[in-house]
């Protein structure tokens, strides 16, 4: 087709658009940024709740940008009309947001390389294809879906590559007459890029994350916008990745294999290649099959974002988490750094999992006890408090009633070089603290306690009657405790028992785990001191007349 046809066969196809491709390159200028610094782009779909392979990839979006000075954007990635729900673009950022991950740019705060949606943006779109027919990139494509379908059996027979190409490209040679009458006769067309590709040819790319990637290149003539107007992923990524002036494509590796075709739309269109990261997926064994397989929103609840609240994990213990997960090296350096965060860490792209990575609750679980380790009694009461608010009304109104006692509970064993890790999440501070709130304390007794072993209750009462002294420290109770065993017939070691056990009746532990299942209903708590001390003396009585109405 000569020019001058391919001029007339532009304004026959899109007759509305009368911008150019140079209106757009000036309206969306160069970034100015430092040297180095990245432009990341999250591009969900508003096809229901952000999944974590979702989230850890906006993660991985805000973590580059922030530490390079750069700027991190929110595209909302609409093209497939079919998969979009309702309150879809609300539901993704209220999600985001609750993960305090904000971008810089998005349909929310705005920005000067919108709209960020790619639904408002078909102008834009159509104005480059515009441009395409007229150079010959491009050209109207009017095969029904039963062609399609009848090359695609064809194809499969013959045992050859299944697409739009070479000479399975029926309308890639309409002369404008042919397309003319095509579409006076009402029949409908897509647009598709006339491939320039032979797949004899090689093409490659220096990925960040997986290293050099060799490809055949693509000839594919494949759909650059669909019937309705509206543009393909591939075609939509590469108009909006060269106006935003993204400079880091980070994204999961199942894009790997349209690779070629990316590459040869920014060729086509002569736009500057950014850089490729195409990191792992995160996976998960599956419990029937004993498979590896990507973490499912249908199959797997920790999947959703939503599910790390309302099981009460906090936020940026799950943070955390993808920060270990986004580079090898970050959870050692986490363990030696106890003042700092994962923001004080320096990431990069050669300490990214190249292979698949396993989501692993049980590290999440111990991520978070470290988490928690490091908070103050208050900080764990406040953010308790919080989350209690949302989630179990009840256990917040008791924990606003018992403030000050909560928080001097939730700061024993919080000073030493070795802090207590029994809390993972929100919810384990009603379990694991039910002693501290006497309605709680009540309402259990000793279900925690098996019943099984016997104390001696009256051993107890004396001890808390004549020797207990709570205006001391530590180490002068624990003297005065190992003194009162000894008196009553008690090891004042385990080792000393070991030595002659039908000497005594026990050792001195075996009298301080008496006093904590009365006073805690447990064999193990935090400090046994520091509880009784927040107790007082009157409530250590009223427990220990508890368990001896338990104990019978």
């Amino acid at each position: 087709m000569e020019k001058n046809e391919r001029l007339e066969l532009a304004e026959l196809l899109f007759p509305n658009i009368t911008k150019t491709r140079n209106y757009y390159e000036e309206l969306y200028p160069e970034r100015n940024l430092p040297e180095g610094a990245m432009v990341t782009r999250f591009g969900p779909s508003p096809t229901g709740f952000v999944h974590m392979g979702s989230l850890f990839g906006s993660f991985i979006d805000s973590i580059y940008a922030r530490q390079s000075n750069g700027v991190f954007f929110l595209r909302v990635e609409d093209t497939d009309q079919k998969r979009s729900v309702e309150n879809g673009v609300e539901g993704i950022f209220q999600d985001l947001n609750s993960f305090d991950i904000i971008p810089d740019e998005s349909t929310m705060v705005g920005g000067n390389y919108g709209p960020y949606i790619q639904s408002e943006r078909a102008e834009i779109y159509q104005t480059y294809v515009k441009d395409m027919i007229a150079n010959g990139l491009a050209y109207p494509c009017f095969m029904s879906e039963e062609e399609l379908a009848n090359i695609r059996e064809e194809q499969e027979i013959n045992k050859v590559r299944t697409g739009v190409y070479g000479i399975y490209a029926a309308d890639r040679d309409l002369s404008l007459d042919e397309i003319k009458e095509k579409i006076s006769n009402g029949e409908e067309y897509v647009i598709r890029l006339k491939s320039p590709g032979n797949p004899k040819n090689t093409v490659e790319i220096e990925d960040l994350i997986k290293g050099k990637m060799k490809f055949p290149e693509s000839d594919e003539d494949f759909v650059l916008l669909k019937k309705d107007g509206i543009p393909t992923y591939h075609f939509a990524h590469a108009i909006d990745d060269h106006l935003m002036h993204t400079t880091h494509v980070i994204r999961g590796d199942e894009w790997v294999s349209s690779v070629p075709k990316h590459l040869q739309l920014f060729n086509v269109l002569g736009f500057d290649l950014p850089n490729f990261c195409h990191h792992a997926p995160i996976t998960k064994k599956d419990e029937e099959t004993g498979t590896i397989r990507k973490l499912s929103k249908r199959k797997d609840p920790e999947a959703a974002v939503s599910y790390y609240d309302e099981v009460g994990i906090p936020i940026d213990a799950v943070k955390l988490y993808l920060a270990t997960i986004l580079n090898s090296n970050f959870e050692e350096w986490y363990l030696e750094n106890t003042d700092k965060s994962f923001k004080d860490f320096t990431f990069t792209f050669d300490k990214m999992a190249v292979g698949g990575t396993s989501f692993d609750l049980e590290k999440l679980t111990n991520i978070a006890k470290t988490y928690f380790s490091r908070k103050s009694g208050e900080e764990v009461y406040e953010e308790t408090y919080s989350w209690a608010k949302r989630h179990d009304a009840e256990y917040a109104e008791i924990l606003e009633e018992n403030k000050d006692d909560m928080i001097k509970f939730l700061s024993i064993e919080k000073d030493g070089d070795r802090p207590r890790k029994d809390i993972a999440k929100y919810s384990d501070v009603k379990e694991e603290f039910s002693y501290a709130i006497d309605s709680i304390f009540k309402a259990e007794n000793y279900s925690k306690f098996d019943g099984e072993k016997k104390y001696d209750v009256a051993l107890v009462t004396d001890y808390v009657e004549n020797t207990l002294n709570l205006d001391t420290t530590n180490e002068e109770w624990f003297t005065a405790v190992k003194e009162f065993a000894v008196a009553n017939g008690f090891a004042g070691s385990p080792k000393d028992y070991k030595k002659d056990p039908e000497s005594y009746k026990g050792h001195v532990g075996d009298l301080c785990e008496a006093i904590r299942v009365m006073v805690t209903g447990r064999t193990k708590s935090p400090d046994l001191f520091s509880i009784m001390k927040v107790l007082g003396k009157d409530k250590i009585k009223e427990r220990i007349e508890m368990f001896k109405n338990y104990q019978g």
